[in-house]
């Protein structure tokens, strides 16, 4: 969606919340305006990017916030075809990974620090803290977002692989990732598919999510209303209507559903990260 396509606060709103409670419009701007307009893109055409756009966005990413200045984050960009097929065939063989223009891969990235230890000679115990890798991951959604806000608002079409931790060890060896860098997810960049454009999905009410002061868990009727929103979207949009208590449901109640990241704990340790 270009710039000048962005619906105004109060149709934003009703789309992000559907049939839903939707706030009254506040504060507006373009920027939030192109945040509320975010929508999976899963259906791509053939098309060059434009020139410089790769390092315009990393230079948005590495203007995210990031834990003490640590940068503990890395992408690796992949436009070959055909490490884009061998990286799709490791994300559960979804076919948007192939047909984006640019696939980047986020990985949580301690080498460095390694690096620089084994340079000074010195002793980094840390690195193998819980602490540490959870700081590089949030560092690469914080890079992320930044990323995929900057692409969308350039008329781009963006969608996260989180299966590429499915099989994580094969995805850093085919990325020839270093000890203390391991996978955490994929974004698809590239040209949507105007025969193809999905819609806004819903999300949970904000009083679902938003708390004042001390946590409410009162919330089984919004989510129950909510569930109404979602199933009433799928039927429009032709998308799956399940509504969102048994997507959770279906996600959470056997590990298997996890297609392999169930034992993400073993494999980050097998790529650097013990996790004590």
């Amino acid at each position: 969606m270009t710039l000048d396509a962005l619906p105004p606060p109060q149709e934003a709103l009703a789309a992000r919340y559907g049939a839903g409670p939707a706030p009254a419009p506040g504060p507006w701007n373009e920027t939030i305006a192109l945040m509320l307009a975010h929508r999976s893109v899963r259906a791509y055409v053939p098309g060059p990017l434009p020139e410089g756009l790769l390092e315009t966005l990393l230079a948005a990413g590495q203007s995210a916030a990031t834990s003490s200045n640590m940068q503990s984050w890395s992408v690796v960009a992949v436009a070959d075809p055909a490490q884009k097929a061998r990286l799709a065939a490791l994300s559960q063989d979804q076919a948007y990974v192939r047909d984006c223009a640019l696939f980047l891969c986020f990985v949580a990235d301690t080498s460095r620090a390694r690096r620089l230890a084994a340079r000074e000679g010195l002793e980094l115990p840390s690195l193998a803290c819980l602490e540490t890798f959870l700081t590089a991951a949030t560092d690469c959604a914080f890079a992320a977002q930044n990323m995929a806000l900057a692409a969308e608002s350039l008329g781009l079409g963006c969608c996260y692989i989180g299966a590429l931790r499915n099989r994580p060890e094969a995805v850093a060896a085919e990325l020839g990732l270093p000890e203390g860098a391991a996978p955490v997810f994929g974004l698809c960049i590239g040209h949507e598919d105007p025969a193809r454009i999905t819609a806004v999905k819903p999300r949970l009410p904000q009083s679902v999510v938003l708390h004042h002061g001390r946590y409410d868990a009162d919330d089984a009727d919004a989510v129950a209303a909510y569930d109404a929103t979602l199933a009433a979207h799928g039927h429009g949009t032709g998308r799956s209507s399940k509504a969102w208590a048994a997507r959770v449901h279906d996600r959470l109640s056997n590990p298997a559903y996890l297609n392999g990241r169930e034992r993400l704990r073993e494999a980050l340790g097998a790529l650097g990260f013990p996790l004590r």
